[in-house]
C-alpha cells in the first residue's frame, strides 16, 4: 500500500537520523575528552562523566541499530514471503489479473494470459487492449463504463481474441485507478473463463442483440445479378442478393443462420427482401427481379402483403 510505504521509510529515515546524531555527538565529546586543550576535565569526576555519557551514546546508537537491522530483515523477510504468495496466486489462478494505462496500453498481465488466450505476458506489455479484445465489445465496454456511477463494473460479458484467431467468451471485473504521486491512472481487474453453459446463452444473446440492430438499423444493401438471354445477350432480368454493412465480415450466408438459429430468420427475411423491392425501382421496367427466399417465409402471409406494396404491383413488373 502506498500510505503504509510511505509511513514505514519515513519511520525508518527518522531512525537513520537519530544514530548518524548520536555517533556524531559520541565522536565529538570522545575527541574533546581525548585532547581536551583548556585542561577544562582535568577533574577525576568530570572525566569519569563524560566517559560514561559517551559510552551511553555509543550503546543507545548500537542498540537502536540493532533493532533497526532487525526490523529492517523482518520487513524483507514479510517482503519476500507476501511476494512468494502473490507469485503463486498469480501462477495458480484460473483468473486473469490485468492492467492498462489511460491510453488502454497493458501494463500488467499475470500468466495466466498464456493459457486462456495464447499470449505470454511481456507479449502484451506496451501493447493495446485491442490486441486480446474484439472492437465491438471493447466500445461497448467504453460506454457502459461511461454510464456507471461507480470506480468499475462486475462480471460484464464480452469475448476476447485468442492468438488463433478464435474467441474467447470471458467475464470481466475491474476498477478504475486514479492517478498518484510516481503513478499513472488507468484500469485493473480481473477475466476469466465462462462455462460452457454461459458461453451458449451470452453466444445465443450477443447474435439476436447483433441480428436486432441489423433489422432495425436497415443496415442491408441490395446488389443485382445480372441475368442474359445466352444466345441474344439481352438483358432478361436480376438476382436480388443481399449484403450486409457490418465490421466484422460476415458472410451473408452467416447472417441468415445466425438469425435462423435465434428466430429472427424470417424478420431479416422480409427485411432483406424490402431493401430488395426498393432498390430495385430504379430498375428498368421491362426487366423481372428474381427473389431467394426460404419455404418458410414463402408460406408466411405477410409475402403477399409486401409484393403487393412493391412497386412492381404498381407498374406491371414482374418478380420471380
Amino acid at each position: 500500500m502506498p500510505g503504509k510505504d510511505s509511513s514505514k521509510t519515513g519511520a525508518r529515515d527518522a531512525l537513520v537520523c537519530v544514530l548518524t546524531v548520536q555517533v556524531l555527538f559520541a565522536l565529538i565529546a570522545g575527541a574533546a575528552l581525548i585532547l581536551d586543550p583548556a585542561g577544562i576535565l582535568d577533574d577525576l569526576r568530570l572525566q569519569v562523566l563524560a566517559g560514561f555519557v559517551i559510552l551511553l551514546l555509543v550503546v543507545m546508537a548500537c542498540l537502536l541499530a540493532l533493532r533497526f537491522h532487525h526490523r529492517h530483515s523482518a520487513e524483507g523477510a514479510r517482503s519476500r514471503s507476501s511476494a512468494q504468495l502473490m507469485d503463486t496466486v498469480l501462477t495458480t489462478s484460473r483468473e486473469w489479473l490485468w492492467a492498462v494505462d489511460e491510453q488502454g496500453k497493458f501494463t500488467f498481465s499475470s500468466p495466466t494470459s498464456t493459457g486462456l488466450l495464447g499470449w505470454t505476458p511481456a507479449e502484451l506489455i506496451a501493447e493495446h487492449c485491442s490486441k486480446v479484445i474484439e472492437l465491438n465489445d471493447l466500445m461497448r465496454a467504453k460506454g457502459d463504463l461511461a454510464a456507471i456511477n461507480g470506480p468499475g463494473w462486475n462480471r460484464v460479458v464480452a469475448r476476447f481474441l485468442h492468438r488463433d484467431g478464435s474467441l474467447v467468451w470471458m467475464e470481466v471485473s475491474g476498477t478504475t485507478r486514479p492517478a498518484t504521486q510516481g503513478q499513472r491512472g488507468g484500469f485493473e481487474g480481473t477475466s476469466r473463463l465462462l462455462p460452457p453453459q454461459s458461453v451458449q446463452q451470452a453466444a445465443a444473446a450477443h447474435s439476436w442483440a447483433r441480428v436486432r440492430a441489423m433489422i432495425d438499423e436497415k443496415h442491408l444493401v441490395t446488389a443485382f445479378q445480372p441475368i442474359h438471354n445466352l444466345a441474344t445477350g439481352r438483358l432478361l432480368g436480376v438476382e436480388a442478393l443481399s449484403r450486409f454493412v457490418a465490421t466484422d465480415g460476415a458472410s451473408t450466408s452467416s447472417w441468415f443462420a445466425d438469425a435462423a438459429d435465434v428466430g429472427l430468420g424470417t424478420e431479416l427475411e422480409f427485411a432483406a427482401l424490402e431493401t430488395a423491392l426498393e432498390t430495385a425501382k430504379a430498375l428498368r421496367p421491362d426487366i423481372y427481379v428474381a427473389l431467394n427466399v426460404t419455404p418458410a417465409t414463402c408460406l408466411d402471409p405477410l409475402l403477399p402483403q409486401i409484393l403487393s406494396k412493391s412497386a412492381f404491383a404498381r407498374t406491371g413488373s414482374s418478380w420471380s
